[in-house]
């Protein structure tokens, strides 16, 4: 079975920075475009960027100038760095397959917390 290991969240105060980390198998990453998607409590999971196998990217508008996406093919591996963050980007945090139909294999995620 695949893995997919998220890492890099943490608590943060509004405006502050964090960098998400995602790896999984070469056969996984290599093949399709993968994301970054959240689900904060009592809400749907919901896409926040993606990036393809030539790193076009795609964001959501609620992350647009804030975060970026980027990918690294040699380590198997996404990163999302998150800049002035805000309280309503407060969720766990996963990486999976882009476009979402392709998804599978769900991670544990990363919680990221925005608070003062």
């Amino acid at each position: 079975q695949v893995k997919l290991v998220e890492s890099g969240g943490g608590s943060v105060q509004p405006g502050g920075s964090l960098r998400l980390s995602c790896t999984t198998t070469t056969a996984f990453f290599s093949t399709y475009g993968m994301g970054w998607y959240r689900q904060a409590p009592g809400k749907p999971r919901e896409l926040v960027a993606a990036a393809g196998l030539s790193n076009r990217t795609n964001y959501a508008d609620f992350v647009k100038g804030r975060f970026t996406i980027f990918r690294d093919n040699m380590r198997n591996t996404v990163y999302l760095q998150m800049n002035n963050l805000k309280a309503e980007d407060t969720a766990v945090y996963f990486c999976n397959r882009w476009p979402s139909h392709l998804a599978e294999y769900w991670g544990q995620g990363t919680q990221v917390t925005v608070s003062s």
